[in-house]
């Protein structure tokens, strides 16, 4: 079993904002696999089959920095293997629309990812990072919860169709085959 995670902040507030991509990606994954969520206290989750494969997309309503505490319960009550979970967050260490797949490693200060390698006690598992872009005049912060502009709409949403593409590359092919495909692919019109 395979469990996709989509890092993002619940609310309208937050809905669309550059944090939420990963909620983005997890909502268009659903919608393509004709998933329907359900709703609990911490977390949205559904179910589809991807070339045989069992998912479980899951989108954690406990605020970014609290992320991992709907990972650890659902990977506890389905006992998931650490190395088949996906972790889709945003990045802004990367342009706007570049992917990048990783296998581990340390937060690189996002807080969601944080909270999850906390509450599992482990690093091991894969995330499909996003570039958010950075403007180095607005904090960090104030930043991430903007929404994108009308030049990166676009970008972002070809790379969301690559993202996609991506997590099935992983769960399909492995993790190997799907970093030499998608690594630093940045997506700039639908032919490819």
């Amino acid at each position: 079993m395979w469990l996709v995670v989509g890092l993002g902040n619940p609310g309208i507030k937050y809905a669309q904002t550059r944090h939420n991509i990963g909620f983005i990606l997890v909502d268009r994954l659903a919608q393509s696999e004709s998933v329907a969520f359900q709703h609990r206290d911490r977390y949205q989750i559904g179910g589809c089959k991807i070339d045989g494969n069992d998912i479980l997309l899951l989108k954690p309503l406990t605020y970014m920095n609290r992320s991992g505490v709907a990972v650890k319960e659902i990977v506890s009550k389905y006992s998931i293997d650490k190395s088949n979970i996906i972790v889709c967050q945003d990045d802004i260490d990367l342009d706007v629309g570049v992917i990048k797949i990783k296998k581990q490693g340390s937060s690189g200060g996002h807080r969601g990812i944080e909270s999850i390698i906390n509450e599992l006690s482990s690093n091991q598992f894969i995330r499909l990072k996003i570039g958010i872009g950075r403007d180095v005049s607005i904090p960090v912060d104030e930043y991430v919860l903007s929404r994108f502009n009308k030049e990166e709409i676009e970008i972002i949403d070809n790379s969301l169709i690559d993202a996609e593409l991506a997590i099935k590359e992983i769960i399909i092919n492995g993790v190997d085959k799907a970093m030499n495909r998608f690594n630093r692919k940045r997506v700039v019109d639908k032919d490819r």
